[in-house]
């Protein structure tokens, strides 16, 4: 799967958010560190989503961009 990131770079490092996941972000020291650490940022969110929505009926849409 592909998600779309934002990275912001500042003095103190590279950080990285998925506008298409609220509230997943991280960092790193550099740009491929920072890379490295929001998939895993993604896997862990995808995986407290999934646990979620456990009991619940879950259908995919598909949208036309």
């Amino acid at each position: 799967m592909n998600y779309k990131i934002a990275i912001h770079r500042t003095e103190e490092g590279i950080s990285v958010s998925v506008p298409a996941l609220p509230g997943c972000w991280s960092e790193g020291d550099t740009e491929e560190e920072a890379l490295v650490n929001i998939q895993d940022a993604i896997r862990e969110y995808l995986a407290a989503l999934e646990s979620r929505f456990k009991d619940a009926e879950v259908r995919e849409v598909e949208v036309m961009v």
